[in-house]
């Protein structure tokens, strides 16, 4: 989250903090740690996912048409929406308001909770059409990426819940907010895999 002249322009993030952490990389080691080990796990799920689809062709042309593409779009607009809430919350922090930065830290929970709402329902319409891990090789691969990505979310938003009781006992203010600042750089890794997801599975053909 490394500032920027439009940043402060916007108001983003205060000048005197942007001055003090020019440079600096956000969250700390343990977190970078976590964030390179799930990458490196996505990275295998998306060179799978291109053998599979050298190896299948028609399977991987015919697979995106039987999802349901609104879904995924609405899905890509709620955490797009998320990571928005995530900077705003860490922005607030910055500037010791802790009571806006709880709002938008809320409210992008309720976007992770929708998320995997929206996501389930979604395996359950697959189910309905007779689609599941095993009815083909481009299925075996939705599944594996997204039910891997929907866990993330999952315990993701289960440390938004944390982050909001800490903040609560004032663990958090503009001086000390790594742990928050952790997991926001956390979240957006995980806003980061579904943009790559999505078309792989929903648009490609």
């Amino acid at each position: 989250m490394k500032n920027n002249p439009i940043n402060s322009s916007l108001g983003i993030f205060p000048k005197s903090w942007s001055e003090e952490h020019a440079g600096r990389i956000p969250g700390n080691i343990p977190i970078w740690v976590g964030i390179l080990s799930e990458l490196t796990e996505f990275g295998i799920f998306f060179v799978a996912y291109f053998i599979a689809k050298f190896y299948y062709p028609e399977v991987f042309t015919q697979g995106p048409q039987s999802l349901h593409t609104s879904l995924g779009v609405t899905n890509t607009i709620i955490l797009l929406t998320s990571s928005y809430f995530m900077a705003k919350a860490m922005a607030n922090i910055r500037l010791d308001n802790k009571s806006k930065c709880e709002r938008y830290l809320w409210l992008a929970f309720f976007c992770g909770c929708l998320y995997l709402i929206i996501k389930t329902w979604e395996f359950y319409w697959n189910d309905l059409q007779g689609f599941g891990p095993s009815t083909s090789e481009f299925f075996t691969v939705y599944y594996y990426m997204t039910f891997n990505h929907f866990l993330h979310v999952g315990w993701a938003s289960c440390a938004i819940l944390w982050v909001i009781f800490r903040l609560r006992s004032g663990a958090y203010s503009s001086k000390e907010n790594s742990g928050l600042e952790a997991l926001a750089v956390y979240w957006h890794m995980i806003d980061l895999m579904w943009i790559l997801i999505f078309p792989l599975l929903y648009v490609l053909r």
